[in-house]
């Protein structure tokens, strides 16, 4: 499954030449979820940003808990909140240099 920045919600707030990079993938096989994207925050690619691990919760306060221990001492990028594909998402980077994604899909 390939999503471009172009078509979807976040489109109007993204500058032109972002249309055709891929704001989310995924490849699914049994259990594996591989998931990816061109997008880079607003630092720019710098040596050791070019990978983020996704952390997927079951719970809202499971998420919260994980978000704000991984943030202790770190940087939030962007606050945990309601998205508009219908999940709880946020995103850090822990005291370590780690990128961290959160993410609670509403039942």
């Amino acid at each position: 499954m390939l999503q471009t920045v172009e078509g979807s919600p976040i489109e109007a707030q993204c500058p032109a030449g972002l249309k055709h990079q891929i704001l989310h993938s995924s490849l699914t096989k049994n259990a594996l979820i591989l998931m990816g994207s061109d997008m880079v925050g607003p630092g720019g690619l710098k040596k050791g940003n070019n990978i983020s691990l996704s952390l997927s919760c079951s719970s809202e306060e499971e998420t919260n808990n994980y978000f704000s221990n991984l943030a202790d001492g770190g940087r939030i990028v962007e606050d945990l909140k309601l998205q508009f594909w219908g999940a709880m998402f946020g995103v850090l980077t822990d005291k370590f240099g780690i990128t961290w994604m959160l993410t609670c899909h509403k039942k």
